[in-house]
C-alpha cells in the first residue's frame, strides 16, 4: 500500500502537532507550538478557528467535566474554552529546567494524561515521559528521554507504546490499566538510518501502529509483533509530525506537518509543509481517550 495524502488545510503551521479528532463536536483539533496556537477543523463545513496563548501548546485532549486539558511549555493547565488568559495550572512540571518544554501528550482509556518533555536546545537526554493522575498528582515514569513523543496503547494486549525520537524506534512497555504501572520496556520497530526520524503515532482497530516519519514524507503502518512495515501514506511535505484517525466512521487518518528549521529551498520544493492532511487507509481507528478527574 502507497498512497497519497490530500490537503484539507493549507495552515502553514510552524510546528503542527497533536491532532485529536472530538467526538462531541465532530472536528479535529491540533496545536501549532510555536505558533502557540489551539487549532480546530470542521470538515463539514471547512472553516478553521484558532486561539492563541502566552505560552507554547504542544497538546490538547477535552476533559470529561468540560473544557480542555492543555499541556503548554512549563506544566498541565485546564482551559475552559472561553478566555486563553484564564487558565488554571494543575502542575508545574520541570520548574528547575527552563530549557525544557512539554511535547506530545495523550490519554489512556482510563482517563490518566500520558505527557513528555524534551529539551528546546541540544541537549538529548534531558527530557522524561510523565503521567497525571485522575487526581491531579503528577509522577515521573521514564527519565533520561531525548524527544518524547508518540503514545499509543493496546488494551487487549496490556501494552503501551511510546516513542523517543533520538532513539529511532518504537518500545513497547507492558501495561496495567487499573495502576497505570508500565514495566519491561523494550524496541520493538527500528526505522531505518537516514534522515527522517519517528514522531507522533497512532494505533488502528487491528493493532497494527502508524508512525508520522519527520524529514521523510510520509507515514508508515507498522505490525508491532513483528517489526514489519506494511505500509506508508506519501504525504507532500517535508516534516510529518503525528496522525490520528477521525470522521464519523473513524475511517480518516488527520496528519499534523511542521515548516519549523526548513530552509527556503526546502519551502520551495514542499510549499504545502505546515498543513493539514487527510488519508482513507481503508482501516479505522479507536476513538480519542479524555481526561477524567476524580
Amino acid at each position: 500500500m502507497t498512497n497519497q495524502a490530500e490537503l484539507v488545510l493549507d495552515a502553514r503551521a510552524v510546528l503542527g502537532e497533536g491532532p485529536h479528532w472530538n467526538d462531541a463536536d465532530s472536528k479535529l483539533y491540533w496545536v501549532d507550538i510555536e505558533g502557540r496556537q489551539l487549532r480546530s477543523y470542521d470538515p463539514a463545513t471547512g472553516d478553521e478557528q484558532a486561539v492563541t496563548f502566552a505560552q507554547r501548546i504542544s497538546a490538547a485532549v477535552p476533559g470529561a467535566n468540560g473544557g480542555w486539558i492543555l499541556a503548554l511549555q512549563d506544566g498541565i493547565y485546564r482551559y475552559d474554552g472561553s478566555d486563553p488568559d484564564q487558565l488554571e495550572q494543575l502542575a508545574e512540571v520541570e520548574p528547575e529546567l527552563p530549557g525544557n518544554r512539554l511535547n506530545d501528550a495523550k490519554c489512556d482509556s482510563a482517563g490518566r494524561l500520558w505527557f513528555g518533555s524534551m529539551s528546546m536546545g541540544s541537549d538529548r537526554s534531558a527530557g522524561s515521559l510523565y503521567v497525571m493522575e485522575r487526581d491531579g498528582k503528577v509522577q515521573q515514569v521514564l527519565n533520561g528521554v531525548g524527544i518524547s513523543n508518540g503514545l499509543a496503547w493496546d488494551d487487549s494486549l496490556s501494552r503501551m507504546y511510546y516513542i523517543d525520537s533520538v532513539t529511532r524506534a518504537v518500545d513497547a512497555l507492558d501495561y496495567d490499566l487499573e495502576s497505570g504501572k508500565v514495566s519491561n520496556r523494550r524496541a520493538i520497530i527500528h526505522l531505518p538510518e537516514g534522515s527522517d526520524v519517528p514522531d507522533g503515532m497512532t494505533i488502528d482497530r487491528e493493532g497494527m501502529l502508524w508512525v508520522a516519519q519527520w524529514g521523510g514524507s510520509c507515514v508508515s503502518r507498522w505490525n508491532p509483533h513483528t517489526g514489519e512495515q506494511i505500509g506508508r501514506v506519501e504525504v507532500p511535505a517535508l516534516n510529518v509530525t503525528s496522525c490520528t484517525f477521525g470522521g464519523e466512521d473513524l475511517d480518516e487518518l488527520y496528519i499534523t506537518t511542521a515548516r519549523n528549521g526548513m530552509s527556503e529551498e526546502q519551502l520551495e520544493r514542499w510549499p504545502l509543509t505546515g498543513g493539514l492532511f487527510r488519508f482513507k487507509p481503508g482501516v479505522q481507528g479507536n476513538a480519542a481517550n479524555i481526561f477524567r478527574s476524580e
